[in-house]
């Protein structure tokens, strides 16, 4: 039976023609083509038909979204390009190191559920520097907060832009950097029309595509290649056997990277995830604390569909590179274009049908779309509501922060258009970088703010600059320096072994956490009006729905010690 399936599987349709080199970027596809061009359709007349007239619809999609489809949000926010494309590519070609990047993803979501979901909606903001601003009573905090999600944002969005880039070479043909412009203007395009709303909307069907087209793309796999019948998963192991024979390093644990960077990347992914800016605000767009805790579970469940697959994705794919590509001469030493696309090569080196390539192309689309999207409209808030509404203009008209933000998703959106043209590192780099950032400066700050109503605001501002100048000096010394001077090696070579730009968060959240907690006991307790707030974000008593933690203090909570 397995043989009949592995041999009428690619004759449904005629096979892509495979080339002595990697990636069929040669010409247009008609049928993948089609299917982009339908999704981003379907994606623009989503984001018009949700388009938005008010503030609260614009960031936080009127606090009206469900568990289930928030979950697909989160999941389809989360699953950008580094996870649907970059996963595969790091386990490929760096193994057992590779691993990390599931490890500490999915592991961030688990203290998300525990210790912040509940609790930021309950505190009830627009934002993350809109809860900054307010837990530590401080304009500075919040400009803080805001530029840190701004850079966040930037880095992030670097690597979706890269992804969109291939797969647009791949189905249409063109060059890359045509790919990306194409590509981010679709995405600035709705974006910018249709605001948090429109853009949650747009996430669930997001999810959907790409998971069919990841799961689909990884069964045919596994069939056209007789290695799997039911679950590749758990039928991967003869494949994951050969490829160690192969390259030894893709099972040998630490053989690329020590024990020190494989725990400093995890964590720093860990972290990170409880920082980034736009995951949190999936919390602000629901009615009360328990949609915000369903909707992780959710998250991590739909999240977890896909990261099942990238380590089998990355044993079927290394095996078929070898085979089709290097003829025997091993997996771990390709480009890093053709390790980036290797979701979508491996569908191509199984010989499957054009189509069903296309469709695993239009799935690392949709990946790359959900979260740039989200990305944008998080950067968008963070310029209108917490920098010109809150520290520039406090009489801001609805009107005036939905033109600030549309052009802030215009000018961040031509910028990392820009960049992407030439990134500066892989795209799972590049997102590490991102969550070394947020975790750095943002986790020890959220955390604190929300368990410790000691904590200061200037134990809090300090915290921040001290992770800022360890994330931010971290990138500076081995990505930015190396690429712009020509240099091969980092500016601090000792610096980058101990604090790389991608795993900065297992030195900066210590230190931050100790600045954060001196400065607070060094200073003046928060007043009792924060301190109130901080205390409805853990009371037992259930919320009404639409209710948030102001709400309630002011309508009497306590302010006893």
């Amino acid at each position: 039976m397995l043989g009949t399936i592995a041999g009428a599987l690619p004759g449904i349709l005629e096979p892509v023609v495979l080339q002595e080199t990697a990636l069929d970027v040669g010409e247009f596809k008609l049928v993948p083509a089609l299917m982009v061009v339908v999704m981003l359709a379907v994606f623009l007349g989503v984001g018009y038909f949700f388009r938005v007239a008010a503030v609260d619809e614009l960031w936080v999609a009127g606090r009206s979204i469900g568990s289930i489809e928030n979950g697909m949000a989160i999941g389809a926010n989360w699953m950008s390009a580094a996870s649907y494309l970059g996963v595969a590519a790091l386990v490929a070609t760096l193994g057992y190191f590779g691993l990390a990047y599931v490890v500490g993803w999915t592991t961030g979501y688990f203290i998300l559920l525990i210790f912040m979901a509940a609790q930021f909606r309950r505190f009830g903001k627009y934002t993350a520097p809109d809860f900054v601003g307010d837990r530590f009573y401080s304009d500075w905090a919040r400009g803080i907060a805001a530029f840190t999600t701004l850079a966040i944002a930037f880095t992030y969005a670097i690597g979706q832009a890269s992804g969109m880039g291939l797969m647009a070479q791949y189905i249409f043909g063109v060059s890359y950097e045509v790919g990306v412009i194409l590509l981010m203007a679709v995405t600035i395009g709705y974006v910018a029309l249709s605001g948090m709303l429109g853009t949650t909307k747009n996430m669930a069907i997001q999810y959907v595509i790409l998971i069919i087209a990841f799961t689909l793309g990884l069964y045919a796999t596994g069939w056209a290649e007789g290695w799997s019948i039911a679950l590749p998963y758990l039928e991967a192991g003869p494949q994951v056997a050969e490829a160690a024979s192969l390259e030894a390093q893709f099972v040998e644990p630490f053989a690329n990277v020590g024990y020190y960077g494989w725990i400093a990347l995890a964590f720093s992914l860990i972290v990170g995830t409880c920082g980034l800016p736009h995951v949190l605000v999936r919390f602000y767009t629901v009615d009360n604390e328990r949609t915000a805790r369903w909707s992780t579970v959710w998250g991590l469940f739909f999240i977890c569909l896909l990261y099942w697959g990238t380590a089998t994705y990355a044993a079927f794919g290394g095996l078929l590179y070898d085979r089709e590509v290097t003829d025997g001469g091993g997996f771990t030493g390709m480009s890093g274009e053709e390790a980036d696309a290797l979701v979508v090569l491996t569908t191509q080196l199984a010989g499957l049908p054009e189509w069903l390539v296309g469709l695993v192309a239009a799935g690392a689309v949709a990946a790359a779309l959900a979260t740039t999207s989200g990305l944008f409209i998080t950067a968008s808030s963070a310029a209108a509501h917490d920098i010109y509404t809150n520290l520039y203009r406090e009489n801001a008209t609805q009107r005036e922060q939905l033109i600030v933000g549309r052009t802030t998703i215009l000018g961040i959106g031509a910028l990392v258009t820009l960049i992407g043209l030439n990134p500066p590192a892989l795209i799972g780099e590049l997102v590490a970088m991102a969550f070394a950032i947020a975790g750095t400066i943002f986790f020890p700050v959220f955390f604190l703010g929300l368990w410790w109503e000691n904590t200061t605001r200037e134990g809090a501002i300090t915290g921040m600059l001290v992770g800022m100048l360890v994330s931010f000096g971290a990138i500076v010394n081995d990505t930015v320096v190396p690429m712009y001077t020509g240099v091969d090696e980092a500016m601090i070579p000792a610096l980058a072994t101990w604090v790389p730009g991608t795993s900065s968060a297992l030195v900066g959240v210590p230190i931050v956490f100790v600045v954060i907690i001196v400065g607070s006991i060094l200073t003046d307790d928060p007043p009792q009006d924060v301190k109130r707030l901080v205390r409805q974000c853990h009371s037992p008593e259930p919320m009404q729905q639409m209710e948030t933690a102001e709400d309630v203090a002011t309508d009497g909570g306590t302010t006893e010690e």
